[in-house]
């Protein structure tokens, strides 16, 4: 994880990176303060972490203000830890937060009122009370009670996805770190594709070894096999694996925060020429957006490359959208750049270098039940691509064959 006889990450300067992003994008905004409820903006400035259960409770909110240093609002005792640990926020900064927990608590109990009251006694210290607010997501009746004592507010969510764009080193090493490990785990799971297994108990092994490896959060496992990989339905079940299946697996989990995405598809025991076909086709989109990503490039290029989706069976790029596809990676699963005909085209983003998107590629086989779905994490360099996900995909790699 660390040694003191190698330079590795370095968290002092992985903070001071992502809260300088975040000033720059307050400073370079209408707002005079960000106030952010979305966990993974949370973590990006404040530097802290409560997952699980309660990452979604619309509990946990952070406030930074123009020349101000980030304040928190945690559930319970995790205020009490954060002043322990985290010596990077000001005591006073760390606050006992309780909005309603998603609705549970009726609005009309208070809680929302005192924390706006509290907000709004902050933003008049700051001398920003009369400058917009800007909000990554809300609960409904916290918005309107903003807006009941008379603070305006607009979407911070654009501004906070521009900070979070551009990756640091530490960030870049992070991600390397959390595709290693999914290279890891997808030898484990050729070991056992075998007749017999379920999708379900692959999700287990996958899960187990995740966190044995280090993992913070396994966000989901796809795990798709036969009949069910045409059209991809996104989960996975209690499906019995079969002889001459075609199987694939999405890896989703996070380590210390920055996460993966990477599919790989492999056949059981054997392979049809259908099966190879439809792989060949996949790894040929998948190396024709490779090969065009570099800095000064549009993400409208990249889409191009891909089939329509009238091409692979499909009655509207919307119904298509995610099979060819490119989403950014950080500590969110789909940061910027987002690439697809859908958007791309008539939107596009400029590649920058520092930038890391995983690239998706999806194609059905002519039997009509069979797919191919590969996906390869990149990172943008002034000089090329470097490509983090490693387990063998330039062809159809066959697990345990007969």
């Amino acid at each position: 994880m660390g040694v003191d006889y190698e330079t590795r990450v370095d968290f002092d300067r992985l903070r001071k990176y992502r809260i300088g992003r975040a000033k720059d994008a307050l400073a370079g905004s209408e707002c005079g303060s960000f106030l952010l409820f979305d966990f993974y903006n949370i973590r990006y400035t404040t530097q802290t972490w409560v997952g699980g259960a309660l990452g979604d409770k619309m509990t946990r909110y952070s406030l930074l203000t123009r020349g101000g240093d980030p304040m928190l609002w945690d559930f319970g005792s995790a205020v009490r830890h954060h002043k322990l640990y985290s010596p990077w926020l000001k005591p006073e900064n760390n606050r006992p937060g309780m909005l309603g927990m998603r609705g549970a608590v009726a609005p009309s109990a208070g809680l929302m009122e005192a924390a706006v009251k509290e907000i709004k006694g902050l933003l008049i210290d700051a001398g920003v009370v009369n400058e917009p607010v800007g909000i990554d997501i809300v609960e409904p009746a916290f918005l309107f009670e903003m807006q009941r004592q008379g603070l305006k507010v607009v979407d911070a969510q654009q501004y906070m996805l521009d900070a979070r764009l551009i990756k640091s080193e530490d960030e870049i090493m992070l991600l390397n770190q959390a595709a290693a490990m999914v290279d890891g785990v997808y030898q484990n799971i050729v070991d056992v594709l075998k007749p017999g297994i379920r999708e379900n108990e692959i999700v287990a092994l996958a899960n187990k070894r995740l966190y044995e490896m280090g993992s913070d959060q396994v966000e989901a496992i796809n795990a798709i096999s036969g009949e069910r990989c045409n059209p991809h339905p996104h989960n996975f079940t209690d499906r019995i694996i079969r002889p001459g299946d075609q199987a694939f697996f999405d890896i989703i989990h996070s380590y210390n925060g920055y996460r993966t995405c990477y599919y790989r598809t492999f056949s059981v025991g054997s392979a049809t020429n259908s099966q190879r076909d439809a792989y060949t086709k996949a790894r040929e989109w998948m190396d024709a957006a490779i090969n065009i990503v570099k800095v000064g490039v549009g993400t409208d290029d990249i889409a191009r490359v891909w089939p329509k989706a009238e091409e692979f069976g499909f009655e509207s790029e919307l119904a298509a959208f995610g099979l060819q596809f490119g989403h950014g990676l950080g500590l969110g699963l789909h940061e910027r750049p987002i690439i697809s005909r859908l958007n791309s085209l008539d939107n596009p983003v400029e590649i920058q270098a520092g930038m890391v998107f995983a690239l998706e590629t999806y194609c059905p086989a002519s039997d009509g039940v069979s797919a191919a779905r590969i996906e390869e994490e990149i990172v943008v360099t002034d000089t090329g691509v470097h490509v983090l996900t490693k387990f063998p995909a330039q062809e159809l790699f066959i697990a345990n064959p007969y």
